[in-house]
């Protein structure tokens, strides 16, 4: 399985210490390049940054084209962008995304999404974390000042108890 991921959900499971999930449950996983220069080299320090610098499991790629239009006019950064523009490139089989607008620009475009907390819950599906652990890793993100809406944590939790 392919998938091709943004910022935030590297910098969360980071956070977490569980950025290894990726590649156990995926085979490829791809980054733009703006991505990779916005968690690494602009995080430098940071959770994550470190681990992604070494991460022998990570393509780091540009997409092929250039956006039709500036992204700021969308409301997208660049790596929102970058993300978009190599899903469509690369047709994954996840894009993994968690801001709002990027979200709701992927579905439009017919694209498969899923966040961090749907990564932690197909972890938790593929036995490599348990439900508690998963339920400990939404506190810690939030006390981390991860915003999650109350929302999707009660979506989140009833999610991982019907496993």
């Amino acid at each position: 399985m392919k998938a091709i991921v943004n910022a935030t959900p590297l910098i969360a499971l980071g956070l977490l210490d569980r950025l290894p999930l990726l590649p156990q449950l995926f085979s490829e996983i791809i980054v733009p390049q703006a991505v990779y220069q916005e968690v690494v080299v602009g995080g430098t320090g940071k959770p994550g940054s470190q681990a992604l610098l070494s991460a022998q499991w990570l393509q780091i790629i540009t997409p092929d084209v250039a956006p039709a239009i500036d992204p700021l006019l969308l409301g997208l950064d660049t790596g929102e962008m970058a993300v978009l523009l190599l899903a469509q490139q690369f047709k994954p089989d996840w894009v993994i995304i968690d801001e709002r607008l990027g979200r709701s620009v992927a579905f439009a475009l017919g694209m498969p999404v899923k966040g961090t907390l749907g990564i932690l819950l197909a972890a938790v599906y593929a036995g490599l974390l348990s439900k508690d652990a998963a339920l400990d890793d939404l506190k810690q993100l939030v006390r981390q000042g991860i915003h999650i809406s109350p929302r999707w944590q009660e979506w989140f939790r009833h999610e991982v108890e019907a496993v």
